[in-house]
Parts: C-alpha cells; sequence; structure tokens
C-alpha cells in the first residue's frame, strides 16, 4: 500500500521535524510506501490529494499532515474517489479532528502510534461520511457566517502583521468584533427535517437579524467552539446553530456555553434556534459578499448554494 503524506510545512507542531522522521525510518524498508508532498501555497494540497486519488484508487491512503486547513484542501480532493483520508493532526487547531477523535485535547503522538503508523505499518477501519457542497466547493467540517467569520478575518490580518502570535492572534480578534455589535443581515431559504419523524419543512427568511450562523458536518470550530455537539458524520444531515441578533450583555454569558457545546434554546432562550438541514441557499441582502468562512478559509460569495453529499468521504479511523 502507498501512504501519500501531505505536509503543510508551516503548520503549527513544534515536533513536525522528529516525529516525521521516526515516520520515515519506520516506513524505511518496510512493504509499504511512504511518499512525501509538500505544500508550498493555496490549493496544493488538493491538487496533489486529486493527482494521488485519480493515479492509485484505493491502492494507496493520502494523509494529511496539518491543521483544518490542509484537511479541508485534501477532502476537496479524495471527496467521491476511492481513495481514503488519514488526518495526523499537526495543526493548531485542528478542530475536525477533534470530532473524529473523540477529544478536545488531540494529542498527535498518541494518535500516530493508535494508527500504527511508528511502525510503519497502519491499520485502521475506513468509514464513509458525509461532506458538505457549496458553491461546487467541499466542505468537511463546518461553514458559518456573521459573527465568527469577521473573527477569523481580523484574526487573519493581525497574525499576517504578528506571524508570532499563532492562534493567539484570532483571540485577540474576538474584543473588537463583539464590541462593533452582533446585528448582522442575511437571506436565507433552507430545507429542513425534523429528525425524529423524518418530516421535512423549510425555513425561508428575508434580511434576517442574525450574530451567527453555523452549518455543521462535525462539531467544532473556531479553535474548539461547538455548536453541534450531538453531529453525526454519516446520518446525511447537517446540524445548525443560528443566533439571533443581540447585545453584547446578551452574547457574554452565551459564549462559554457555545464553547462548551451547551448552548441551545433550552439554555440560551429564544435568541438560539437549532435544527437540521439537508440543503438551502443563504445570499446577503444588498449583494454584498457574505462575511463567510469553510473548515475556516474565508469566502466572499454573495449568495451561497450547499447541500449535504451522502458519504462522498472515505475517512480512515483508529480501529476500536
Amino acid at each position: 500500500m502507498k501512504y501519500i503524506f501531505i505536509i503543510n510545512p508551516i503548520a503549527g507542531n513544534d515536533d513536525k521535524a522528529k516525529i516525521m522522521s521516526k515516520i520515515k525510518s519506520a516506513f524505511r524498508g518496510g512493504e509499504n510506501e511512504m511518499i512525501i508532498e509538500e505544500t508550498h501555497s493555496s490549493g496544493d494540497a488538493k491538487n496533489i490529494a486529486e493527482k494521488y486519488a485519480k493515479k492509485y484508487g484505493n491502492d494507496c491512503v493520502v494523509v494529511a499532515c496539518g491543521g483544518d486547513g490542509t484537511v479541508h484542501e485534501v477532502a476537496g480532493g479524495l471527496a467521491f474517489s476511492e481513495t481514503p483520508l488519514m488526518i495526523l493532526p499537526f495543526g493548531t487547531g485542528n478542530d475536525f479532528a477533534k470530532k473524529i477523535y473523540n477529544t478536545k485535547k488531540v494529542d498527535l503522538k498518541d494518535i500516530i502510534t493508535r494508527f500504527g503508523v511508528f511502525e510503519g505499518k497502519p491499520e485502521y477501519e475506513i468509514k464513509e461520511i458525509d461532506l458538505i457542497d457549496y458553491n461546487g466547493e467541499i466542505c468537511i467540517n463546518v461553514m458559518s457566517f456573521g459573527l465568527d467569520s469577521l473573527v477569523a478575518a481580523l484574526g487573519k490580518k493581525i497574525a499576517d502583521k504578528a506571524n508570532f502570535l499563532g492562534h493567539q492572534a484570532y483571540n485577540l480578534a474576538v474584543a473588537p468584533i463583539l464590541m462593533k455589535g452582533l446585528h448582522y443581515n442575511i437571506s436565507f431559504d433552507i430545507n429542513c427535517v425534523d429528525k425524529k419523524t423524518g418530516e421535512e419543512y423549510k425555513m425561508q427568511e428575508e434580511n434576517k437579524d442574525y450574530a451567527l450562523f453555523a452549518i455543521c458536518n462535525a462539531s467544532y470550530y473556531g479553535g474548539g467552539f461547538c455548536p453541534a455537539p450531538d453531529s453525526v458524520l454519516d446520518d446525511g444531515l447537517l446540524d445548525f446553530a443560528l443566533v439571533d441578533g443581540i447585545p453584547l450583555f446578551k452574547a457574554l454569558p452565551m459564549i462559554p456555553k457555545y464553547s462548551a457545546g451547551n448552548a441551545n434554546e433550552e439554555t440560551c432562550g429564544e435568541i438560539f434556534h437549532t435544527g437540521y438541514i439537508k440543503s438551502g441557499k443563504v445570499k446577503s441582502v444588498d449583494g454584498s459578499p457574505l462575511p463567510g468562512n469553510c473548515d475556516g478559509e474565508l469566502f466572499d460569495y454573495n449568495e451561497v448554494d450547499f447541500s449535504v453529499k451522502e458519504k462522498a468521504l472515505k475517512l480512515c479511523l483508529i480501529k476500536q
């Protein structure tokens, strides 16, 4: 079996060189082949994954060695193919890894050990999971609009000017965004499902006053916030969390609940809405770019058509 390690050389883990050296030694002379590909610019990881998926199909595994941005790109390259994805979370946030490895404190070395990668003989089980298609692109984790995207945009600007701050740049961006007020406007037409009865229904809003709208395939984003604690990766549904436009004094007590995965209608009141979506359309009110992101990657669409794509990706999980 060929294992294609796609490595983001600037991903966050400080022990990366030492870890990769140990993995290389384990594969050397073994029955499995290790191929290393480094990324250098946006889009590289997707293109590399797609190239090997077309060339080798299910005779290879693509190993994403990076953070959520790398996972996002590799998933886009492997979607609807026969090639499975293995995730080694070398990043700083690693939000999708938190879901699949069932922990908020991701231990990279433990994950590598449990997969058998340090022995050069990986063992895993393959699960087919859903993805989100948005305007023809692929999302594996969470797509969101509003407050969090504005924080991400400002955090990126801070990080670009002071890259030594790392993920702290995004924490520094929270206060300035909160102080501007939590009232944004959006229009949407979404196709929802009552999970208990299976009944489908529509939610439509024009010029909706909102603070945040998260559409989730998995559970965590933004460095550990948890809008969808009970998400299921292969149920053909997307969980959503929609927060009405609110003043700052109402937002502050909600933040720790949102981080812990305890925010819902019961704990936050009528300003918080949850449910399940199959597809829909989200658009800006005035035609300007939406404040939106997908898997932490900002986009500038003024309209987004999205839908769940059932069992569109093969994912390697640690054997239980």
